[in-house]
């Protein structure tokens, strides 16, 4: 890029927040998994709205290719540079824009800039006896752009809902510069299309999402965590559709782990202890909460437990008994992606199945996958109650990460077939971006791309917003 270019972008926001030199740029190239690297021209923080629409609308006059990122822990590359791509992007990080801006008590509604960290809503939520229920593994250090581009799920989907159901209006910088005004409080609007539904889970390639709207809820009064011991997915499911059945909305968590996930979280996590003893294939975690006390969690939560134990559906399970005790069992959950980086390469995937599809796809794709690599290490996890699995399978113990990856494409084809067959989806919640391009257009009938082709076009008919992210 032209150094008179990229002088403009940078007056903009100040010598002092673009970054230019390569050590400077580095983390913001780069994703945590070492699976996608680039580079770029030029790192911009801009502290505001109205920079940011500057820096869209000289994009725009310059035809300069922008990325929009928000905290860099995506998994599929949707934030970054493309592998083998042109330097001449350049990366708008929104850090910068971490402003809370107004709590509504009576509206029950946050209003944050993009760049604001997850765990800071929750955390200004609970001060005033509020929740945010949105919680994900990367809530320390992911930003709430980001989760909105890539309409983020979590542990707590199964009551709340995706991202989308969290935002109730968005403030966005359009390709051209142009700012869109949609912060609405409001429950009901009828007034034409709903636009922030565009841009949430577009993955930054129609707009940049500057600031939120977002529900907030009652706090629960109480709480109770149990971990479960399982012998099948099968028993799982009926399980799950008994607690809802007993429960109702105060089920707010079911995570299904298979025995070699929680081996590894055991083995790899600091301080990590096994909630129940003996070898079992399956565990889940089920999270009970109630507007009325913890006592009446408690009551339900056991009376789930008693009757499924009567129904010989659990081998065995226990309950927190302090919120330390709940505070670890979740831990064991959520560090699972994180155990799995010590042993080795991994091949991931985040699907999606009808609920009661579940047991079925683990049959089918554990039997597909080691027909493939007979000694893979299958670690299995996710959001049962929602029927998102992160579908994870390791290095087998001896083999190199060249050799295993050398098996992906192949591992890949074979999961999301059957994915396919069972009317799921290939990304439940993580995005597409630069990964699943190609399996994209295998799963999508052509009228869908068609449509998605024509308001990326246009939206962004000069394609410099996060080009070559979610669609070719």
């Amino acid at each position: 890029m032209k150094t008179g270019v990229l002088d403009q972008f940078v007056e903009i926001v100040g010598e002092r927040h673009a970054l230019r030199t390569a050590t400077d740029i580095a983390s913001y190239v780069e994703d945590a998994r070492g699976r996608f690297g680039g580079s770029c021209s030029l790192v911009l923080r801009p502290s505001c709205v109205e920079e940011v629409s500057r820096i869209m609308a000289l994009a725009t006059k310059t035809k300069t290719p922008i990325i929009p990122q928000g905290g860099n822990t995506g998994l599929v590359g949707g934030g970054l540079p493309l592998r083998g791509g042109s330097s001449d992007e350049v990366i708008l990080s929104l850090g910068r824009m971490n402003r809370i801006i107004q709590v509504d008590e009576d509206t029950n509604t946050i209003t944050v800039e993009a760049g604001v960290i997850l765990e800071n809503i929750q955390n200004t939520a609970d001060d005033i006896d509020r929740l945010f229920p949105l919680s994900l593994g990367a809530q320390g250090t992911c930003q709430i752009g980001g989760n909105i581009s890539t309409n983020a799920g979590g542990t707590g989907v199964l009551a709340y809902g995706n991202t989308r159901d969290l935002v109730m209006g968005l403030e966005v910088v359009l390709p051209s510069g142009e700012i869109l005004n949609g912060l609405s409080k409001l429950r009901k609007d009828n007034t034409g299309y709903d636009l922030k539904n565009l841009f949430v889970g577009s993955e930054g390639t129609l707009g940049i999402v500057t600031k939120a709207v977002l529900k907030l809820f009652p706090k629960p009064r109480g709480r109770e965590v149990g971990f479960v011991a399982l012998n099948s997915p099968e028993k799982a499911l009926q399980l799950l559709n008994q607690a809802k059945a007993k429960a109702g909305n105060g089920l707010t968590a079911f995570e299904l782990m298979a025995d070699m996930a929680m081996q590894f979280t055991l083995k790899h996590t600091e301080g990590a202890r096994a909630p129940i003893q003996g070898d079992h294939s399956w565990y889940a975690l089920v999270e009970i909460s109630s507007g009325k006390s913890s006592e009446d969690a408690q009551s339900t939560l056991e009376s789930i437990l008693e009757e499924a134990f009567e129904a010989d559906l659990i081998a065995d399970a226990t309950i927190a008994a302090t919120l330390e005790q709940q505070n670890a069992f979740w831990k064991l959950r959520e560090d699972m992606s994180g155990a799995q980086k010590p042993e080795g390469a991994s091949i991931k995937h985040d699907i999606a199945v009808p609920v009661g599809e579940v047991p079925n796809f683990i049959a089918l794709a554990d039997k597909a996958v080691l027909k493939i690599v007979p000694k893979a290490r299958i670690v299995n996890f996710g959001h049962m109650g929602d029927g998102n699995l992160h579908y994870n399978i390791s290095q087998p113990v001896g083999w190199s990460a060249e050799d295993f990856f050398a098996q992906e494409a192949q591992i890949h084809q074979a999961v999301y077939k059957i994915v396919k067959k069972l009317n799921g989806s290939i990304s439940a919640e993580h995005g597409i971006g630069q990964l699943k391009r190609e399996e994209l257009l295998t799963v999508k009938d052509p009228v869908t791309m068609e449509l998605m082709r024509s308001i990326k076009q246009t939206l962004d008919p000069l394609g410099i917003l996060n080009p070559s992210k979610v669609l070719k």
